[in-house]
């Protein structure tokens, strides 16, 4: 992994000034046309977005905003800082391509990746970025010939003249928050050589390309457990970073306990807006305008209309009801304790395979579910259930996957994953067939090494998680168990790096969502009721 990274940094160094150079040439045209005197004459505006995640009817805001800060001239840009590709139906029915013609339709000048954009793996986004009309930059994830896949960063010359230099980061989270199958021949940088890719690209703005502002354009966040790769990690060790475009974390900020770091929550909850003075080609102010108080582009609205009314005709159509309401929280929710929504996921995945146990290895009474809390992404709300309500809860494509392991292997896959607790970490588990204990009193005893492939560290020692009892009976740890999980999981995706390990597994190719559709209709007769209205007590956390 060193050797490689070695190898990776040394030819981006090499390489950088060919990769700049040419995307200065794509991204940074200064128009020509003298612009309408205004209350924002003389500033130049970034207009940014991240974790779109499918809110296609956000475009429209994002559009009308650009259009109101040119109106009173200012020269605009659109950036976003990746999770643009998956998420609702809207996105995920095309594979990402509608989300492309989107953005075009924006008008977006600037984008870096995030880690759902290799959700069906690089070629499947190479397909779709050959279409986009914006300038993809990221320079730390690098292919099989060792070169980055995209521009590590670009530079605009605004329209007074004043150069702005660019770069993006992935998050090297995106070794484990990806199937691991999907970037198999892909390298993202980790430890130093991270940092010290960065610190190059802004030494190569200030020194080479004399930039008046270098930004990153960063899909890293700000949850602990993604230490020591968050926003702020970037920020505290790199010199020279005028301003953090941020996103991962879903989180609302408009600084970071005093750093420039800027990060507009999810589903165009907001559209970042940086403002720079033309004169001195400083930052003189930025903050976060809620996308309630604006209106729909008309154009951008009709395009995001006709995509989501094609997708509406197959999709949005009830197939059952709840009684009660399945939170789509992320902290405190499915990433941080057990939930309803989670027991109703594992129960369903429980169910898929007890339900017809033949060919199963293992006694009936040996299976266990467990669905992690980060893939569970939207609410179910009271009243009708549809497809496209489960596909926007499950958005990911999963299958069910059954995994063989020892039940050592299976407690340690539960220490791994609540590391954090009670920091949100998105391979919470949320379970069914089995009752546990998650001690948060004690500290989580890492290992030395990150498990391979990952960012994260298995447990040296198990301290945390005790597992009480598995369907009634005592927990054995040599026992071998079935695991009924998602093929994400099974594939050591997140912190299930033990289930990658196991001695056998198989994918059953059912669909998550289906399997969920299916329980739904057919053990609780179409409707959600009150068993599901609170927790079920299967994980019970000291704290």
């Amino acid at each position: 992994m060193r050797t490689r990274f070695a190898k990776a940094f040394a030819i981006l160094i090499i390489t950088l000034s060919v990769f700049v150079l040419f995307s200065c040439a794509t991204a940074g045209q200064a128009e020509e046309n003298e612009a309408p005197q205004g209350a924002f004459s003389g500033k130049f505006v970034i207009l940014h977005s991240n974790d779109v995640h499918g809110a296609v009817e956000g475009y429209a805001k994002m559009a009308t905003l650009r259009k109101y800060y040119e109106s009173e001239g200012a020269e605009v840009i659109l950036v976003d800082a990746g999770d643009f590709a998956r998420g609702t139906v809207y996105v995920n029915h095309s594979h990402g391509q509608s989300a492309v013609e989107l953005m075009n339709k924006t008008g977006y000048t600037i984008v870096g990746l995030g880690n759902h954009e290799f959700d069906e793996g690089l070629e499947k986004l190479q397909e779709n970025l050959s279409k986009a009309e914006f300038t993809v930059i990221c320079a730390d994830i690098f292919g099989s010939d060792g070169m980055s896949i995209y521009n590590p960063g670009c530079t605009f010359t605004t329209a007074a003249g004043k150069t702005i230099g660019f770069f993006a980061l992935d998050t090297p989270q995106s070794l484990s928050k990806v199937k691991p199958s999907m970037i198999a021949d892909l390298t993202i940088a980790t430890g130093d050589t991270y940092y010290e890719i960065a610190q190059s690209l802004v030494g190569y703005y200030r020194d080479t390309e004399k930039c008046d502002l270098v930004i990153c354009v960063a899909h890293l966040g700000i949850d602990p457990g993604a230490e020591p790769y968050t926003s702020y990690n970037l920020y505290d060790r790199v010199q020279g970073i005028d301003f953090i475009i941020d996103a991962h974390s879903h989180s609302v900020f408009t600084s970071y306990e005093g750093r420039p770091i800027q990060q507009t929550g999810t589903g165009f909850e907001n559209i970042g807006v940086i403002i720079i003075d033309d004169a001195t080609g400083v930052i003189e102010n930025y903050f976060l305008t809620p996308t309630a108080e604006i209106e729909d582009d008309p154009e951008v609205v009709a395009l995001a209309k006709s995509i989501m009314d094609e997708v509406d005709r197959e999709y949005d159509i009830k197939f059952a009801e709840s009684k009660v309401d399945l939170t789509g929280e992320k902290a405190p929710g499915n990433r941080t304790m057990e939930t309803s929504h989670g027991d109703l996921i594992a129960d369903a995945l429980l169910w898929s395979i007890t339900s017809d146990p033949k060919g199963i290895d293992v006694p009936v009474e040996n299976l266990v579910a467990i669905e992690n809390g980060g893939g569970i992404r939207d609410w179910i709300r009271k009243g009708d259930v549809t497809r496209a309500g489960i596909t926007n809860v499950l958005p990911f494509a999963n299958t069910v996957s059954v995994v063989y392991v020892k039940g050592s292997e299976l407690l340690e896959a539960l220490e791994a994953s609540t590391f954090c607790t009670p920091q949100a970490v998105g391979g919470f588990p949320q379970i069914a067939g089995m009752e546990i204990t998650v001690d948060i009193t004690k500290e989580y005893a890492a290992g030395t090494e990150t498990y391979p492939g990952s960012v994260y560290y298995g447990p040296a020692e198990i301290r945390r998680v005790t597992i009480n009892s598995v369907n009634g009976k005592a927990f054995d740890p040599e026992a071998l168990y079935g695991v009924v999980t998602n093929d994400f999981c099974a594939d050591g995706g997140d912190t299930y790096y033990a289930l990658k390990n196991a001695a056998s597994s198989f994918d059953t190719g059912i669909q998550l969502e289906e399997t969920v559709m299916a329980y739904i209709t057919e053990v609780l007769g179409g409707v959600i009721g009150e068993q599901y209205a609170e927790p079920a007590g299967r994980i019970t956390i000291i704290q």
